[in-house]
C-alpha cells in the first residue's frame, strides 16, 4: 500500500499579485475583491480569516435565498467558490500568522515542500482532520476510538451503525469471511471483527482510506483479519463470501466529485454494476445488507430509492428483511429514516 498517492490540498506559491486582509479592511471591499474572482491573503492573525468568513456568510445570506435543499446547495456552491480564493501563507509547515493552530498533517503530508500557500478552507479543513486524527473519535458500536487519516470519510451520526450492530448481534450464520464494500474510517469491518467474522476482505476508491487504515492496523493482530485493497466495488477480491456490506452514498450526484464526495454522492452506474458484481461473489446461502437513508427522496433530489428499485426490478435479489430507524425531521418536517436491508439470492 506504500505506493498509494494519498488526496491532499494541492500546495500553490506565494502570488505576486494578492490582496491583503487585516482587520482594519473594509470586508465589503475585499467580499468585491472576491467576487471579481481575485485572492485574499490573510495577514496578522489567523482569527482575521474567520471574521471574513462570517462576512462573507452575512454577505450571501443577504444576497441568495437558502430556505429549500436545492437553494442551499446553491449557496454552499457559491460560498465554496469565494471562500477558496482566501489564503493564508504556510512557512516551515508553519502557518504565517499570529495565534494560529499547530497542524501536523503539513509536515505528515507535505514532506518535501515546507512553504507554500493553502487556501483557508483548507486549512480549516486540516487543522480539523489534524484534531479528530490524534485525539480520535468515540463509535458508540465499537470498543475503541477511531482515529481517520486525512480526507477520509466517517460518520457523525451513528444510528445505521446501531442498527447494523444490533443485526450482527443476531446473525447465525458462518463467520469465515466478509467483504466491505467501501471501508471508509473502517467502523463496519471493525464491527463484524467485534462480532466474530474471522477475515474482512475491504476495498475503497479513496487511497487515503487504505493509506490510513494500513497505518492504524500496523503489524496488529487486526491488520491479519481485515485486509484492504484500492479498488472499486470488490477490486482485487475474486473469492465467494458468506456475508457482503455496503454503505453506498446516500445522494445521486450532481456535480464533479472529489475522492471524499464518492463517500456521499453516487453516480448513475454505481448500483447497478454493484448488484451484478455481488450476484457472482455471494455464496448461494450468503447475505447481501446494505445500509441507506431516505434522505435524497424526502429532500425532493431523488424520485426513487436505488435499491428499493433493484428488488422491485433487478431479478437479481429478493428482500429477506428491512430494519429501519426514524432519524429527525428533515425540511418538510418529514421523518429521514435510516435502513438495513439485508437480501438474498
Amino acid at each position: 500500500m506504500t505506493d498509494l498517492k494519498v488526496n491532499k490540498p494541492e500546495p500553490f506559491l506565494p502570488l505576486k499579485d494578492v490582496t491583503i486582509y487585516n482587520r482594519g479592511e473594509d470586508i465589503k471591499s475585499i467580499i468585491k475583491v472576491l467576487e471579481a474572482g481575485n485572492p485574499v491573503l490573510i495577514t496578522e492573525f489567523y482569527n482575521n480569516g474567520s471574521v471574513l468568513l462570517k462576512g462573507l456568510q452575512e454577505h450571501l445570506n443577504k444576497k441568495l435565498p437558502n430556505k429549500s435543499f436545492k437553494e442551499q446547495r446553491a449557496y454552499r456552491a457559491e460560498y465554496h467558490k469565494l471562500s477558496n480564493l482566501i489564503l493564508l501563507e504556510i512557512e516551515n509547515h508553519q502557518i504565517l500568522v499570529k495565534k494560529a493552530p499547530a497542524i501536523g498533517w503539513f509536515e505528515k503530508l507535505y514532506p518535501e515542500t515546507s512553504d507554500f500557500l493553502l487556501t483557508l478552507p483548507q486549512v480549516q479543513g486540516l487543522n480539523s482532520a489534524w484534531q479528530w486524527y490524534t485525539n480520535g473519535i468515540t463509535i458508540p458500536v465499537l470498543r475503541n476510538k477511531i482515529h481517520p487519516y486525512y480526507g477520509t470519510y466517517f460518520p457523525t451520526r451513528f444510528e445505521h451503525l446501531e442498527l447494523f450492530d444490533n443485526w450482527l448481534k443476531r446473525y447465525s450464520g458462518p463467520k469465515k469471511s466478509a467483504i466491505d464494500v467501501g471501508v471508509g474510517s473502517g467502523i463496519l469491518a471493525l464491527q463484524m471483527i467485534k462480532h466474530g467474522f474471522q477475515k474482512v476482505f475491504a476495498t475503497d476508491t479513496n487511497p487515503n482510506a487504505i493509506i490510513g487504515l494500513t497505518e492504524m492496523m500496523g503489524d496488529t493482530k487486526l491488520s491479519r483479519k481485515i485486509e484492504l485493497d484500492f479498488g472499486s466495488l470488490f477490486g482485487k477480491w475474486k473469492n465467494k463470501t458468506e456475508l457482503i456490506v455496503f454503505n453506498p452514498p446516500w445522494l445521486a450526484e450532481t456535480r464533479d466529485l472529489n475522492n471524499l464526495d464518492e463517500a456521499i454522492y453516487y453516480n448513475d452506474t454505481l448500483f447497478s454494476d454493484f448488484f451484478e458484481a455481488a450476484k457472482e461473489m455471494l455464496l448461494p446461502d450468503g447475505k447481501l445488507v446494505l445500509i441507506f437513508s431516505n434522505l435524497a427522496q424526502i429532500s425532493g433530489v431523488a424520485k426513487s430509492n436505488p435499491i428499493e428499485q433493484e428488488i422491485a426490478e433487478g431479478g437479481r435479489f429478493q428482500l429477506e428483511k428491512c430494519f429501519k430507524k426514524n432519524v429527525k425531521k428533515d425540511l418538510k418536517k418529514q421523518s429521514v429514516t435510516h435502513s438495513i436491508v439485508k437480501v438474498k439470492k
